[in-house]
């Protein structure tokens, strides 16, 4: 049961980190973009770098948390155990993602002004 366990948590949450990457990845662009003072190559520049440490601090802690709490033996004990650690997975993204969305937006804005500024000084 315990394997069982284990391989369906990690199925599951790498599963759902892969799909909330993309589609942060995908619809995020446009965002990026407008942040980004309409530099495309900035963006995606950006965006590759925010997919790829979203990556790996999702996965550190989905591979961390499992060592953690008391092994499955039972069914029940399993639902627990997928239900414990599959929510907290979800929770981290969640708040992966509103942290990156805030980040984004100040740096955007600086990087706008200082667009701005160039633009200004050039003409």
């Amino acid at each position: 049961m315990t394997e069982i366990a284990y391989a369906l948590y990690l199925t599951i949450t790498i599963g759902i980190t892969i799909w909330v990457a993309r589609t942060l990845s995908t619809n995020g662009i446009v965002f990026l973009i407008q942040c980004f003072g309409h530099d495309a190559e900035l963006a995606k520049s950006t965006n590759h770098l925010l997919v790829v440490g979203f990556y790996l601090v999702n996965i550190g802690f989905i591979t961390l948390t499992l060592a953690l709490g008391a092994e499955p033996t039972t069914l029940p004990d399993a639902i627990r155990f997928l239900s414990g650690k599959v929510g907290l997975a979800v929770l981290v993204l969640g708040g992966m993602h509103f942290f990156n969305m805030g980040a984004i937006a100040h740096f955007g804005r600086k990087v706008n002004a200082w667009l701005g500024e160039t633009a200004a000084k050039a003409a």
